[in-house]
């Protein structure tokens, strides 16, 4: 209980130092580039990487306390598809975003500790600590349910302020026809991550039950 209670606070305190810093060098960069305070916080709640962190953040949260607001964050179907979509964010920032910039500082620092540290972590975190069993394959539409209404509010954003934060969601450079072939390929790759989040999970599952 003592190692697990650990790897808790552990992933909380990264994922909170890594978003605590993140916020400020983003904001303090906004506001030199010209922004005004609702701009800069619409731009960094833009990313689909704060948003999944803060959301890792809330979970680590609701195991070590009892509030009834974080009842949400122990559900086991929410626990799973942040597995995946932690994963998702791990890959696709290194095989694809890692080439477009450069990055240097307390912004290369959180870039790992935001897209491969804190994922990592709660990968095991969730394999080692959370209670498996629940998911299943039916509930994978559900389960990229989330996601789904991320892409609508970063497009419609986009639309609103002429302004994406991914290349591939880009309506003004790819058009539209484009942005959707974009998100049905990335739709795909979660999909495919969630499904093997299913059978990991039915597995320690398993395991679960003939320790416990």
């Amino acid at each position: 209980m003592a190692a697990r209670r650990l790897l808790t606070l552990t992933g909380l305190l990264v994922g909170t130092l890594g978003l605590v810093v993140q916020f400020v060098i983003s904001m303090q960069a906004y506001a030199a580039a010209g922004r005004d305070i609702p701009g800069a916080l619409g731009m960094f709640l833009s990313y689909y990487t704060i948003l999944t962190n803060i959301i890792v953040v809330l979970i680590y949260l609701s195991e070590i306390s009892a509030a009834t607001w974080l009842s949400l964050f122990r559900h086991p179907v929410l626990r799973g598809l942040m597995a995946a979509n932690i994963a998702l964010v791990m890959l696709f920032v290194f095989f694809v975003l890692r080439h477009l910039t450069t990055l240097e500082g307390l912004f290369l620092i959180c870039d790992y500790i935001l897209h491969y540290v804190a994922p990592v972590l709660y990968i095991v975190w969730w394999s080692v600590v959370a209670r498996h069993g629940a998911l299943r394959f039916d509930k994978i539409g559900v389960m990229l349910a989330p996601t789904l209404v991320y892409f609508f509010y970063a497009m419609a954003r986009g639309a609103w302020v002429e302004e994406y934060p991914y290349p591939i969601l880009n309506a003004i450079n790819l058009g539209y026809g484009q942005v959707l072939l974009n998100a049905v390929g990335m739709t795909v790759g979660l999909g495919s991550l969630m499904a093997l989040t299913v059978l990991l999970d039915n597995w320690l599952g398993q395991r679960q039950v003939v320790h416990d």
